[in-house]
């Protein structure tokens, strides 16, 4: 089969012929339709300072996907060839306080596919049977393709209640975009969301922003004018991982209002913790999604009309990958698909060669 694989500790990827895994017998192996491009993948890919620390190269990456189910093992009883499904891609160990206290979102010995063990940016990608998600096949696989990022969004939106309330948003990237049609359901009243990235705040605009604005154009405090509102933001979602975004968060809550943080910051941040005390916020941290209960939440949230297609900006062949992962680094974009199915890579060759001839290469 074909895998996007990280050969070796230095900025790229390349597509490499590996043999198709083969499931143990409580796993399942996957044929791959789609795969979407995460942060952290741009981080594997341009080889930063975590990616030297954690990633063993040579290994297969990606860890957003949907697809079918190609064979199960031995001791499989819940799934069969043909299902449809994504994954949980945390592997818990089971075994740990939290884990057996049914809290394995937060396990201490957490494991990620595509990071800690081979990922799904490939033809087929083995998971275990535990952290398979079974979908509705009248979900369109451009959605399924990007439940694991939703799942963020779902986590970090629905925290804490929203109905009725004011909802303040820092950082327009994908996830934090997916969160605002989530809060509207959910019932917020107004949704505001800031970033400097244009594009991505026409995007928010398009799932459903009350006000989506450039913070250092548009206060904050002068948004709350702009509509009516006299006593702070109820809630606060903290996408960026940006200080000063958080400080601004923290300077525009109301009294008593509470904020989910699950942008990672790249150091260390300072911050006035005497707004947190005087003014009783209270700051929760968020990582990945909790298993499996958001899960169940993004299911029922499409399946009851959430719309997310705005999101999704860019689909490329997996032979393209290059462009996918350039796109999502010029922060033009939403998420960003790769097909899997080798259809598209035949759609682009007709495209390029209508006749059927291949062009000379120069």
């Amino acid at each position: 089969m074909k895998a996007l694989r990280k050969m070796r500790p230095a900025r790229g990827a390349n597509l490499e012929s590996v043999p198709v895994p083969t499931p143990g017998p409580i796993e399942v192996l996957v044929r791959v339709r789609a795969a979407s491009i995460c942060g952290t993948d741009l981080h594997i890919y341009g080889w930063d300072r975590w990616s030297a620390s954690r990633i063993k190269t040579p290994m297969t990456f990606g860890h957003e996907f949907c697809g079918y189910i190609e064979k199960v093992g031995s001791e499989v009883t819940s799934v069969k060839p043909g299902d449809f499904v994504s994954a949980e891609m945390h592997v818990n160990c089971g075994h740990c306080r939290p884990c057996r206290m049914g809290q394995p979102h937060v396990c201490q010995n957490v494991k990620i596919i595509g990071i800690d063990a081979d990922g799904c940016f490939a033809e087929y990608v083995i998971i275990p049977i535990r952290n398979i998600w079974k979908i509705d096949p009248a979900i369109p696989e451009r959605y399924a393709a990007i439940l694991d990022p939703l799942g963020n969004a779902v986590h970090t939106a629905l925290s804490f209640p929203v109905l009725g309330e004011d909802v303040l948003i820092t950082g327009a990237g994908p996830i934090g975009i997916m969160a605002i049609p989530v809060v509207r359901h959910a019932g917020a009243r107004h949704i505001v969301i800031t970033d400097m990235n244009p594009f991505r705040l026409d995007l928010a605009r398009k799932m459903g922003a009350t006000l989506a604005v450039n913070p250092t154009e548009t206060p904050i405090t002068e948004v709350q004018k702009q509509l009516g509102m006299l006593e702070g933001f109820d809630v606060g979602l903290e996408m960026s991982g940006n200080a000063e975004a958080l400080r601004d968060m923290i300077a525009n809550m109301s009294h008593g209002g509470k904020i989910a943080i699950l942008g990672i910051p790249a150091k260390e941040m300072l911050m006035d913790w005497r707004q947190v005390i005087f003014n009783m916020l209270t700051i929760k941290g968020i990582y990945g999604r909790e298993m499996y209960e958001t899960w169940y939440k993004m299911s029922v949230l499409l399946e009851s009309g959430v719309d997310i297609a705005p999101v999704i900006t860019h689909r490329f062949a997996y032979t393209d990958f290059e462009l996918g992962l350039e796109a999502m680094i010029s922060g033009q974009t939403g998420k960003v698909i790769l097909d899997w199915t080798g259809l598209a890579c035949w759609m682009r060759f007709l495209i390029l060669y209508p006749s059927g001839q291949l062009a000379a290469q120069s």
